[in-house]
């Protein structure tokens, strides 16, 4: 067998091999699990507020309908909504962090003392 096969050999076999998670592999699993879900909420929020926003603009300007009061209203909403969006990202993060701060204290923690 040459060396380009035994390499190809060696890639399928590391596929299928069981890994041992480290120390940094918990760590980052743990930031992931603080941060994604406030990041889903942002993104799905200010998409919303900006479909809102834009629905509010078109009614305003009377590309889909003679409601211009009314798209004046939508589009206000939809800029508080958007406006909004990074001051409730930050309150959602700043709890999630709080209930993940002990636990990635302790294992950053350990990481650091074990170096």
């Amino acid at each position: 067998m040459n060396a380009s096969e035994q390499k190809a050999v060696e890639e399928i076999r590391g596929a299928y091999v069981q890994k041992e998670e480290s120390g940094l592999d918990r760590l980052r699993r743990l930031d992931r699990a603080a941060r994604r879900p406030a990041q889903i909420f942002a993104y799905v929020f200010g998409a919303a507020g900006t479909l809102v926003l834009g629905t509010g603009m078109c009614l305003a300007m009377e590309v889909i309908g003679a409601l211009p009061a009314l798209g004046i209203a939508v589009g206000l909403a939809g800029i508080a909504m958007v406006a909004c969006n990074l001051f409730i990202y930050r309150a959602l993060l700043g709890h999630r962090r709080k209930k993940y701060a002990p636990r990635v204290l302790e294992l950053s923690g350990e990481l650091l003392g074990a170096e």
